[in-house]
């Protein structure tokens, strides 16, 4: 009996799985000992987006093409809204490559307890990892997306069109971080409230489209500088950040370094907020789904 003591005392364990007693223990650690885990959930969600399809990754180049082409009709045509001096095809693609990138990260993280509810039914893992991991996964779409843009930028410049890159270059993977940041922070936020809430789901899906419009995605900034709308448009955190990605790229844009720090303290909140609901949701989430 006292060998058996002894032993006991010199027992090791590598995880300890204990119940949340504080509303803002996140356990951020623990995501970090899973990244092996993480990383599987990257490829997992890459490969089974495009299982059974024809053209795979091609529809990452496919859509992009066909939305710049609608917009060329509508608001280059028809509407005859000025693009800021920068080619309509290049302006609209950028826009739309990093729209697409948020739009991915929110839609898809907004569904986390529902769709991974088998899962997290059956085996212990920090359930940040999976949203985590579609934020992560959704770059190589993006990546993709922006790809095809330097393609037809490098085409636009041996036209004879003035391509420059410039040191601001470096502040795109920032923007692309807020960007991210915000779509995960909404859509945790999101995927706690469909656990009881599911026509949340729907709503969301109402408001991607209308945020589209509300977003200089198809219209600059300035467009909008005489018009009565330029507050609704400015309250949108959105915003600042796509004129500064169309800025670094192009050198032309309408955009200011307090707004910026308006849509990174808001990302900040929404990050914060948003684990600690999901934080507190997956204690109890299987009761409800």
């Amino acid at each position: 009996m006292r060998d058996s003591v002894v032993n006991n005392t010199h027992e090791h364990w590598d995880i300890v799985l204990e119940p949340k007693t504080s509303f803002f223990r996140l356990n951020l650690k623990d995501v970090w000992q899973y990244r092996d885990l993480m990383w599987l959930f990257v490829r997992r969600d890459f490969v089974a987006q495009y299982k059974q399809t024809i053209l795979g990754p091609l529809w990452h180049v496919i859509q992009p093409l066909l939305t710049t082409l609608v917009f060329l009709f509508l608001f280059g045509s028809v509407a005859k809204i000025g693009t800021d001096e920068i080619e309509p095809i290049l302006f609209y693609m950028s826009g739309i490559a990093i729209w697409n990138y948020f739009a991915a990260c929110l839609t898809n993280t907004s569904t986390t307890f529902v769709t991974n509810a088998s899962i997290f039914g059956k085996v212990y893992f920090p359930r940040l990892v999976i949203p985590l991991s579609i934020v992560i996964s959704n770059i190589i779409r993006f990546g993709i997306q922006f790809g095809l843009l330097l393609i037809f930028m490098i085409w636009y410049a041996f036209k004879g069109v003035p391509i420059v890159i410039t040191y601001y270059w470096l502040f795109i993977p920032v923007l692309v971080i807020l960007m991210a940041g915000i779509g995960f922070g909404l859509g945790v936020i999101i995927s706690s409230l469909t656990t009881k809430y599911r026509d949340m789901a729907l709503l969301l899906t109402f408001a991607v489209q209308l945020g589209m419009y509300v977003t200089p995605i198809a219209y600059p900034f300035s467009f909008l500088e005489t018009t009565k709308y330029q507050w609704l448009v400015g309250i949108n955190p959105l915003s600042p950040i796509v004129e500064a990605f169309r800025y670094c790229l192009f050198s032309r844009a309408t955009v200011s370094m307090s707004a910026l720090l308006y849509s990174f303290i808001f990302m900040i909140v929404v990050v914060v907020t948003g684990m600690l609901i999901f934080n507190k949701v997956e204690k109890d989430f299987m009761d409800t789904v």
